[in-house]
């Protein structure tokens, strides 16, 4: 499948802002599911691509001078491989058993692990545990924030894909087992529409698979990945610090083109 896309990301204040800095992770890079034919993102001013300790391409937007609205843009197109299940890298996935704030498990996210994969550890298991989250944690917009944990979205049955995520980040690593938080967009044929998303990947039979827990996919088929990280602050597509500005109004779109191909064989 073939996606041509177009991502715009604005920003506006109430006051003037001084100084400001945006990490952008916001452009994919080639692996065995996805083939980059071409990219390219419209900022503020030119710089300089990088490569962050997970292996993600990134950039550092900075604003010395002073600004009422910033607009980040990215577009190109991305081959995605259908049929691939898995992706291989040569980098150790054992950093990926780190916890963090926002993934550290409490008492009930491991045992709710425990219950739903007893002793297995294998993809069927972690299947299990996705598909349990996902009835456990229903998808609610706004209850929840950037700040929160995966403990108290657990906790509260409510969240989003940030939440999803993280909580399935919490429990596979209670369990030993590798996971990674991944951002980037999905694609939905039925309303042709694109959209910014999250979900994970785990490390099993020496290889990475995907768990997308919101919509109960262990098949990345429509998935395009930007970054990946230990949990939503490593991998989100925009961070970044201001001085100044006061209230802050951000608006994102992400849309695919109107020719879509579908490759199969």
């Amino acid at each position: 499948m073939r996606l041509s896309i177009s991502h715009e990301t604005a920003y506006h204040y109430d006051d003037e802002v001084r100084a400001s800095i945006q990490y952008l992770r916001l452009t994919p890079h080639d692996s065995d599911r996805q083939h980059v034919l071409s990219w390219e993102l419209d900022l503020p001013r030119q710089v300089r691509a990088q490569i962050d300790p997970f292996g993600n391409i990134f950039h550092v937007l900075t604003l010395d001078e002073p600004h009422e609205s910033i607009v980040i843009k990215a577009r190109g197109q991305v081959d995605i491989d259908e049929k691939s299940e898995s992706e291989h890298e040569s980098q150790s996935a054992f950093p990926f058993l780190r916890m963090t704030r926002l993934t550290e498990p409490d008492a009930a996210l491991r045992e709710f692990a425990a219950q739903q994969c007893n002793q297995r550890r294998d993809r069927n298991a972690l299947i299990d545990l996705m598909h349990g989250l996902n009835q456990h944690i229903a998808y609610t917009p706004g209850v929840t924030k950037v700040d929160t944990s995966a403990a108290e979205a657990f906790e509260a049955k409510a969240g989003v894909c940030q939440d999803h995520t993280h909580t399935f980040l919490a429990c596979a690593r209670s369990l030993h087992v590798p996971a990674r938080y991944v951002s980037g967009y999905l694609f939905s044929e039925n309303s042709e529409h694109l959209a910014s998303h999250a979900w994970a990947e785990a490390w099993i039979d020496d290889a990475w698979y995907s768990f997308d827990v919101t919509n109960g996919l262990s098949r990345p088929e429509r998935h395009l990945k930007l970054a990946v990280g230990l949990d939503y602050l490593d991998a989100c597509p925009v961070r970044g610090m201001r001085r100044g500005g006061g209230f802050e109004q951000m608006h994102a779109k992400a849309v695919s083109m109107p020719r879509i191909q579908v490759q199969r064989q």
